[in-house]
C-alpha cells in the first residue's frame, strides 16, 4: 500500500466509523432496549459482567465468545474512564462492541483483497477501496453493527482467521478460527476452509505437473466436461491415497485439524452442535437452503452476475449441452419436493424480511416453488461461472463448505448466508468501476430502506404494548 493509498483508506475507514457511529446514535435513542435476540443477549452479558459465569440462559444456542470478548473490553474501559452504575454493560455499551467489531472488519476486509488479487496488477487502490466500503456496508451484516448480536464479531474472527490461513500462518489461523467457533459453532466449516486452502494449493502444484507430464496444458479451457471431471476424480483418488501425500497434507494442517477434534469432541459431549435450546434448531437435510443462498447471492451481485453477456452466455450454454441441464432440472425438483422444510419461526415471526419473502413469492401458489427452478440454475451457473479463476479445487472444496454451511439449516434466515457470501464476493475477478459504484449504490439504498423501517415503521401485535420493528 503506497502513501497516498494508504492516506485514502484511512480517511474512507475514519468517514464509515463516523457514518456508523451517528447511526448508532440514531438507533439507540429510538431502541434503549433489548430487541429482539437481544433480550438473551444483552442479560447474559450483563450477568458475565458481575461475575456470575456460571449463569446461562437456556434459551441460547451458542458458546460465550460474545459475552467474554464483551466483557474483556468493558471491564477495562469502565476502569479506565471511570465509568459505574447502570452504564457499564448497558445495552449500549454492549451494541458498542459490535461497531468496534466493525471497524475491524472494514481493514480484514481491505487486507483480504489486497492478498487475494495481489497478482493482478490491473487493480487499482480506488478499486480496492470501493470494494472494501461495499462489502463493509453488505446489508445484512452492516445492519447487526447496531444491535447486540453474534454476527459482527462471527465475521471479524472468521476474516482474520483466513487472513493469517492466506499468510501461512496456520497455528494463529486455528487459534483465531476457535475464536469464531466461540462466537457460532457453525464457524467450524470455515476452520475446515481454511484447511481446504492449504489442500486446494498443493492438489493444484500437483494437478500441474500431472498435465506437464502428458503435455496436456489446454485443460483449463475444458474446465467443467465429464471428461475433465473424470480425470480429476482419479487424480484425486490416486493422490489421496498415497501414504505419502496424506502425511504431507497432515504436517500442513494439523493446526486445524486439532481444532476439528476439538469440534467433533464438544459435539459427543454436549449432545450435539447446539447449545440452550435445541428444539427450534434442529439440524435436517433443506438442500433448497442452496438455492435460496444462490438467489441471495444474485440480488446483492446483481452488478457482476446479472448482466447481458451473461445471460446470453448462459443461453448458449443451454443450447450445447441440453442433457446435461436437463438431469439438474430433475434432479433439482425433486430436491424442491422431498426436501423442502418450513421452519415455525418463518410463518409465525412477522417481523423478518423472510417472512415476507416466504409469504409473497413462495406461499402464492403450492407450484411457485418448482417454478423458480429455471431461475436456480442460471443463478448456480453465474455463481460459478465468476469463481472460473480459481482452481478446480478451490472451487471444489468452497463448494463443499458452503453445501456444510447452509443445508443442515432448518430455519431460512438471511444471516446465515453472510459468511459464505462474503469469502464468495472477496474471490471473484474485480469488476469494472461502473459496476463497483453500482453495488456501492445499491447497497447504500437498501441500508437506508433497512434501518428507516426499524425506526420509522414500528408497529404492534394485538396482544403486546410491546414497539415492533421489521429487521433483517
Amino acid at each position: 500500500m503506497g502513501r497516498s493509498e494508504a492516506y485514502a483508506f484511512s480517511a474512507v475507514m475514519s468517514g464509515a466509523f463516523l457514518l456508523s457511529c451517528l447511526l448508532f446514535a440514531a438507533i439507540n435513542h429510538r431502541q434503549r432496549g433489548p430487541y429482539m435476540d437481544e433480550a438473551f443477549h444483552v442479560p447474559q452479558a450483563q450477568a458475565y459482567c458481575h461475575g456470575r459465569f456460571l449463569q446461562w440462559d437456556p434459551m441460547i444456542t451458542t458458546l460465550p465468545g460474545l459475552y467474554l470478548v464483551s466483557v474483556g473490553v468493558v471491564k477495562p474501559a469502565a476502569w479506565l474512564f471511570g465509568w459505574t452504575g447502570s452504564v457499564v454493560c448497558s445495552a449500549g455499551m454492549l451494541r458498542f462492541i459490535n461497531l468496534l467489531f466493525s471497524a475491524g472488519n472494514f481493514y480484514l476486509l481491505y487486507l483480504l483483497l489486497f492478498k487475494i488479487h495481489l497478482k493482478d496488477k490491473a487493480v487499482s487502490g480506488l478499486q480496492r477501496m470501493l470494494s472494501t466500503l461495499t462489502l463493509a456496508m453488505f446489508p445484512t451484516l452492516y445492519f447487526f453493527t447496531f444491535l447486540y448480536y453474534t454476527d459482527p464479531g462471527s465475521v471479524f474472527f472468521t476474516l482474520f482467521a483466513y487472513l493469517m490461513c492466506l499468510y501461512g500462518n496456520h497455528k494463529t489461523s486455528a487459534l483465531l478460527g476457535f475464536c469464531g467457533f466461540m462466537f457460532r459453532q457453525t464457524n467450524i466449516v470455515w476452520t475446515v476452509f481454511c484447511a481446504g486452502n492449504v489442500v486446494a494449493e498443493k492438489l493444484n502444484e500437483a494437478w500441474k505437473t500431472e498435465l506437464q507430464k502428458k503435455k496436456d496444458e489446454k485443460i483449463s479451457s475444458r474446465k467443467g466436461s465429464f471428461s475433465d471431471s473424470i480425470r480429476i476424480l482419479r487424480f484425486l483418488i490416486k493422490y489421496l491415497a498415497s501414504p505419502k501425500h496424506l502425511v504431507m497434507l497432515t504436517a500442513l494442517t494439523w493446526p486445524y485439524i486439532m481444532l476439528v477434534a476439538v469440534f467433533f469432541g464438544f459435539v459427543y459431549i454436549n449432545g450435539g452442535i447446539v447449545v440452550g435450546d435445541r428444539s427450534s434448531h434442529e439440524a435436517c437435510l433443506h438442500f433448497p437452503q442452496l438455492f435460496y443462498f444462490l438467489s441471495f447471492t444474485v440480488f446483492f451481485s446483481f452488478p457482476h452476475l446479472l448482466t447481458p453477456t451473461k445471460i446470453r452466455r448462459f443461453l448458449l450454454s443451454l443450447r450445447k449441452h441440453p442433457v446435461q441441464y436437463s438431469v439438474i432440472t430433475v434432479a433439482s425438483l425433486f430436491l424442491i419436493w422431498k426436501f423442502t422444510y418450513v421452519h415455525k419461526y418463518l410463518l409465525a415471526d412477522n417481523r423478518h424480511y423472510t417472512f415476507y419473502v416466504w409469504r409473497k413469492v413462495f406461499q402464492r401458489h403450492e407450484l411457485v416453488k418448482y417454478a423458480l427452478v429455471p431461475a436456480y440454475i442460471f443463478a448456480g451457473w453465474t455463481f460459478a461461472d465468476t469463481l472460473k479463476s480459481k482452481s478446480i479445487f478451490w472451487i471444489l472444496m468452497y463448494f463443499v463448505c458452503l453445501l456444510a454451511v447452509t443445508v443442515p439449516q432448518k430455519l431460512l434466515e438471511f444471516r446465515y448466508f453472510i459468511l459464505p457470501f462474503l469469502i464468495y464476493r472477496l474471490n471473484i475477478p474485480f469488476p469494472s468501476l461502473y459496476r463497483q459504484l453500482l453495488e456501492l449504490a445499491f447497497y447504500i439504498v437498501v441500508n437506508a430502506v433497512t434501518l428507516y423501517l426499524f425506526l420509522n415503521r414500528t408497529f404492534q401485535w394485538p396482544n403486546s404494548d410491546e414497539i415492533q420493528r421489521f429487521m433483517w
